[in-house]
């Protein structure tokens, strides 16, 4: 340890939203001795894949044992897409690992009935999808699903164009509002969004700031605890 400070480490699987999930921390949990694991080729080998691979199994594992090594009070995994990783690397180490999107996940289902979920790739969707079904599941209550490309946003990000980029996630969130009680956006990164949603009545709900807000609880409880 550097410091007597409570220690979180984030896994990131990309550097896009890295700073926006530092300043939640800075805000949220300002007292915390903050550290970053950054693995951007985790993301890029998922997506040719079309899964997780045994090697980014391999990869995310070894990150939490050596975040709990390095005196982690907790692993904050920021990357849907890998997610489910977490489940067998919880099983490797004593340090609590938080899901980014787990809050979001319970408050869908809670909330409940016909849940959207808005992504604009499938290696992020099917991930949300399933967290949400398993949460349900944990829970004991009925829901459905409605899945949701945003068709073509990833291509427009991809070549620059962020405001067609944007423009579509906003019009399939408008469109899918039509059909759900709440819809869960399965990338953080389009939470910076939410503001500008027009004439969407039902809760639209994001993962950094709830997880972040969970992180906070956790930590608590770990200071009372300890």
């Amino acid at each position: 340890m550097f410091n007597n400070k409570k220690r979180i480490t984030i896994i990131e699987t990309t550097l896009v939203p890295l700073e926006e999930i530092r300043k939640l921390f800075s805000e949220i949990l300002p007292e915390v001795d903050l550290v970053s694991i950054v693995d951007d080729s985790l993301l890029k080998e998922v997506m040719a894949a079309g899964k997780v691979t045994p090697y980014v199994i391999e990869r995310i594992c070894g990150y939490c044992v050596f975040a709990e090594r390095i005196g982690s009070d907790l692993i904050f995994n920021q990357c849907s897409s890998v997610g489910e990783v977490v489940d067998i690397a919880q099983k490797m180490v004593g340090v609590p690992i938080l899901k980014t999107d787990l809050p979001m996940a319970e408050e869908a289902v809670k909330i409940g009935g016909k849940i959207g979920v808005v992504a604009t790739l499938n290696t992020t969707l099917g991930p949300t999808m399933r967290l949400i079904q398993k949460t349900a599941d944990t829970l004991g209550k009925k829901i459905d699903i409605i899945p949701k490309i945003c068709e073509g946003a990833f291509e427009k990000i991809s070549s620059g164009d962020k405001k067609a980029h944007n423009e579509i996630i906003k019009g399939t969130i408008s469109e899918l509002s039509k059909e759900t009680n709440v819809i869960a956006l399965a990338q953080g990164s389009m939470a910076v969004l939410i503001p500008e949603l027009k004439g969407v009545m039902v809760p639209v709900l994001s993962s950094p700031r709830s997880g972040v807000m969970r992180a906070r609880e956790m930590i608590d409880k770990i200071q009372h605890n300890g």
